[in-house]
């Protein structure tokens, strides 16, 4: 399926400032970016991959003044809808060297301390999709989505407590559940459809059945029309703007369309979604 996605962002800059942007759509095989264009008017710019995941870091150099970024591209994503049989835990021995790091507690998502509100919630439940799944209809039916109640410091625990939050909220609770049950977890960032309003989103994977499963416990978007930014253990290492220096964003406009009108819109599904590795 193929989207067109944008982002718009101006600053106010007292510089010299720098900015690490992750806007860009990460390239990989999960998904193609058949075009793009990234546009700005700093000093100077520097693009380079962050990681195997293909994150991409775009360096500004600013001084005074307006900053103004715009990106935009178009992106041919793939995925696959695989049996939920299928999909056990691994153990810790037979999984991935590169997946192992997920199983761990990280700034935002203390798995440790929720290991027992772990086991009291979901440890009736088989590990696998069917506990993964779990932990997403109950962040969905107890935890509220509000904005404006969490900080860029609220971490899973902080939301357990307070019970309501946003998309990065959301993901970090399940993650910090499914590390606490010894499910390799991941933070992702990414462009998706129907937003309303339309914002960057945050969502997970978890590791079962040797893949990485696509996970919304907000449900507000589509997993197949989720366009990968960045991915990482948290939201600390998925940032759209890491800036060194005195700045202020003024205006952010963020969208996502159909590359084709024609094409059926994306839904969302309860199934068990992975994305589908492109060799074309």
């Amino acid at each position: 399926m193929r989207f067109r996605v944008y982002t718009r962002l101006k600053y106010q800059v007292a510089g010299p400032a720098y900015f690490l942007m992750n806007v860009a759509v990460a390239k990989n095989k999960l998904q193609s970016v058949l075009e793009e264009s990234f546009q700005t008017s700093a000093k100077q710019t520097e693009e380079f991959t962050l990681d195997p995941a293909g994150k991409r870091i775009h360096r500004l150099t600013v001084g005074d003044g307006n900053l103004e970024i715009s990106y935009q591209a178009t992106v041919e994503c793939f995925h696959e809808t695989l049996g939920v049989d299928s999909l056990p835990v691994l153990s810790v021995d037979a999984l991935p060297s590169d997946v192992t790091g997920f199983l761990y507690p990280s700034r935002f998502c203390q798995s440790d301390l929720l290991a027992r509100l772990t086991v009291h919630q979901f440890g009736s439940i088989a590990p696998g999709f069917e506990r993964v799944t779990a932990i997403c209809n109950w962040l969905y039916k107890n935890v509220e989505y509000l904005g404006g109640v969490t900080t860029s410091s609220t971490s899973a625990f902080d939301t357990a407590t307070e019970m309501a939050g946003v998309c990065r909220d959301f993901a970090h609770l399940a993650i910090a559940f499914c590390r606490a049950s010894g499910i390799p977890a991941r933070f992702v960032s990414a462009y998706a459809y129907g937003l309303n309003p339309p914002d960057f989103h945050a969502h997970f994977e978890a590791f079962l059945g040797g893949r990485w499963l696509l996970f919304d416990p907000t449900r507000l978007a589509p997993q197949t029309s989720l366009i990968r930014i960045g991915t990482g253990q948290d939201a600390a290492d998925t940032s759209f703007a890491t800036i060194f220096g005195a700045a202020q964003l003024q205006q952010m406009e963020i969208g996502m369309q159909l590359a084709d009108s024609s094409q059926p819109a994306p839904e969302y599904t309860v199934a068990a979604i992975s994305n589908l590795p492109s060799f074309s």
